[in-house]
């Protein structure tokens, strides 16, 4: 009986997943597109209920790039709570309609205001030029474009808005969290935004590309002195999130770890990102299979499915591993529930011995993919670990090696890589 409730569970989980996937297939379809429209006037009046028309279907937080594969909008929390049949401690209140009418009503004063190299600029969506399509995402498309008066390269992400009152809620909310990140030299920063009666557009800084499209273009694992590099960058910015907006990423996996020409490295894409509640996620957004922690497939309590910033440790991990092999560590699965059974059921990944990896590495990615959550080291922790304190010290040029690998796919295809990067 036990094991028909397991395997009841795990077929539920991956029947959501199809269901993103699904969407993600229908909102790539240019057809699904409208052409923009006159932006709103500033300060929209939003009604007290919440129940304005609202935002896209995704948090209008960090772009895709070259491959950078975004989330889909999933349903209100009651209704993943039915999908999933899984009993859900109680949801933290949610804000009112006064917080989030402050929340729009500040985030429209900053509508049409593109910050470039220090300098604001009031903008329409006239005034960007189009210069190519960057990627496809779970709710739209990211897009290159020319600031006409600056002469500044940006990477648009547009989204089509929409008229669920508690999906809006959520977007607003994750908005002003990615609104605010200004500070963080390690999450890819957000210049502006445009709100017009039919889309979203976030203007975000140009990057190259994204882990995961680099991993498939080399065909072979990447070097630990860049790996190194990436957990610095990544852990700083999950421990930014956590530390200073409360708020716990989700979807942490190699197409949501960007990289530029500088060699710079930056965390993407907040489309899942959830509140912590006393220091806990209430949620079940269900996230990339491949990457999800064992506590999120299968909570030791199930009436108290609550989890930590622990489940984003898991899925670093396990980024590390692919990059570091150049395989995925679940591989010749053919589908979602043979992924979760096998994360559920099988020892934790880790990195393979005679392949000259440092013990500071080896030790980390233990660490990471610890199975116990409770035993699994938090960011603070792991941010004195003898491999993060390494690689924080050392100077790496990651921007003379990304040369190179551009160089050589170049070369291997026979053809130049896009003005995007790596594609």
């Amino acid at each position: 009986m036990a094991t028909s409730s397991f395997h009841n569970k795990l077929n539920d989980l991956e029947a959501k997943l199809k269901a993103e996937n699904e969407s993600r297939r229908r909102d790539r379809n240019p057809r699904n597109w409208e052409l923009p429209v006159k932006p709103k006037p500033m300060g929209l009046p939003l009604p007290l209920d919440g129940s304005f028309s609202g935002f896209s279907t995704v948090s209008a937080t960090r772009p895709t790039f070259a491959g950078v594969q975004m989330r889909a909008g999933s349903a209100p929390a009651s209704s993943r709570q039915r999908h999933l049949n899984i009993p859900m401690s109680p949801q933290p209140k949610p804000p009112d309609g006064a917080e989030i009418e402050k929340k729009y009503e500040e985030i429209m004063k900053q509508t049409g205001i593109l910050t470039l190299n220090g300098q604001k600029y009031r903008s329409a969506i006239k005034d960007l030029d189009p210069l190519g399509e960057l990627g496809h995402g779970t709710c739209g498309h990211v897009v290159k474009m020319l600031h006409k008066q600056s002469r500044h390269l940006v990477a648009v992400k547009q989204m089509r808005r929409s008229g669920n009152r508690e999906e809006n809620k959520r977007i607003i909310m994750d908005l002003d969290v990615v609104l605010k990140c200004h500070d963080c030299p390690y999450i890819v920063q957000c210049v502006g935004a445009f709100i017009t009666s039919s889309d979203v557009w976030i203007c975000m800084e140009l990057m190259s590309t994204c882990f995961d499209k680099l991993i498939r273009k080399l065909k072979g694992p990447m070097p630990e002195r860049i790996l190194g590099k990436l957990a610095v960058a990544t852990l700083k910015a999950l421990n930014y999130l956590k530390e200073v907006h409360g708020v716990i990423h989700r979807d942490i996996k190699p197409s949501n770890i960007l990289l530029d020409e500088c060699g710079r490295i930056k965390l993407c894409d907040f489309g899942i990102s959830g509140r912590l509640v006393d220091s806990k996620a209430k949620t079940r957004s269900a996230g990339c299979a491949a990457y999800m922690a064992p506590e999120r497939i299968d909570p030791p309590n199930p009436t108290k499915p609550d989890y930590d910033i622990r489940a984003d440790v898991w899925s670093l991990g396990i980024s590390l591993v692919e990059l570091a092999t150049g395989e995925f560590p679940y591989k010749n699965c053919k589908t979602d529930f043979e992924v979760l059974t096998r994360v559920l059921q099988e020892d934790p990944p880790s990195l393979p011995a005679g392949r000259g990896f440092s013990l500071h590495f080896c030790s980390f990615v233990t660490d990471c993919l610890t199975k116990d959550f409770h035993k699994r080291p938090k960011y603070r922790k792991l941010l004195e670990h003898g491999f993060i304190l390494h690689y924080e010290m050392i100077y790496v040029d990651v921007a003379s090696w990304y040369l190179g690998v551009r160089q050589m796919i170049e070369f291997t295809s026979g053809g130049a890589t896009s003005a995007a990067g790596v594609s």
